[in-house]
């Protein structure tokens, strides 16, 4: 009897150490791997590119988060800025040569030929600063206003432009400096109207920039522009001067089926923080 109660005790005493003992999969049961995080990538600009159909100067150097002039001036590219599919351009700062001065450099008034153009240096391009927003009444109105203003008059002068919203809405996504497409999104209802935020001169209106659908790019000033995504329709064309407030286009759907207004400003061609500029609510 007690040497059967000790082999009782010292089963019991195995079966404990099995329970408690962890867990280890059999060679050939499959490992579950960690859910993958989604891996967004950012344009890098390549040293030529070649121009396309539908590319204008301003898109191209949005497309890859530069500054337009800087790209004009690496191709001795002057105004209008006029580019022509199948033309290559340099997208990235030539290498110094010494021996030009900057005189000669601003003597040449005339495109130079392609092999020229990929041996002229570059002057690097100023920095300007950066001014602090201010908060400001709404702007006298223009000597031609347009007849479709916002529902909103609510303004804010912030570097010498006056913005205001670009579309009525609630504001859906924040501005990102780690998103692929840096801006805020403002949902709405399909059809609605979008507005320019500002006065400028449309330098883009087109579809050629993946992600943005229905793209509008206004220039205010020589170093800002806006930018209008995921549009239903477009109302206006590359070159039409727009007035702040003037309908510009009508809204659509993002890649996630909502109805949004993708919206950008680019300073010297970096992404910036559209609240910095835009009126508070």
């Amino acid at each position: 009897m007690v040497a059967s109660t000790g082999r009782y005790t010292i089963l019991l005493a195995v079966l404990l150490l099995v329970a408690c003992a962890p867990w280890q999969p059999s060679p050939d049961s499959p490992r579950k791997s960690p859910p993958k995080t989604e891996q967004r990538v950012v344009q890098t600009p390549p040293t030529w590119y070649r121009v396309e159909r539908g590319d204008t100067l301003y898109s191209i150097a949005f497309r890859y988060g530069l500054d337009w002039r800087e790209v004009a001036r690496w191709n001795s590219i002057g105004s209008p800025y006029t580019i022509r599919p199948g033309q290559e351009l340099r997208m990235t700062q030539p290498p110094s040569q010494s021996g030009q001065s900057e005189s000669e450099e601003e003597a040449t008034s005339s495109p130079p030929s392609e092999s020229e153009s990929r041996q002229r240096p570059a002057e690097p391009a100023p920095t300007p600063e950066r001014p602090e927003p201010t908060e400001s009444r709404a702007d006298p109105p223009p000597s031609n206003p347009s007849p479709a203003p916002s529902a909103s008059g609510n303004t804010r002068s912030v570097s010498g432009v006056a913005w205001q919203w670009p579309t009525d809405g609630r504001l859906a996504r924040s501005f990102d400096p780690a998103d692929t497409r840096k801006g805020i999104g403002v949902a709405g209802d399909a059809g609605q109207d979008v507005f320019a935020a500002a006065a400028g001169q449309v330098v883009y209106s087109g579809t050629a920039l993946i992600g943005y659908g229905e793209l509008i790019i206004i220039k205010h000033s020589d170093n800002l522009l806006s930018a209008y995504g995921h549009n239903r329709r477009r109302l206006v064309g590359e070159g039409d001067r727009v007035q702040r407030g003037q309908k510009i286009a009508e809204m659509g759907q993002d890649d996630r089926q909502e109805n949004m207004l993708h919206f950008e400003i680019r300073l010297d061609g970096e992404p910036v923080n559209p609240l910095d500029y835009l009126p508070r609510r």
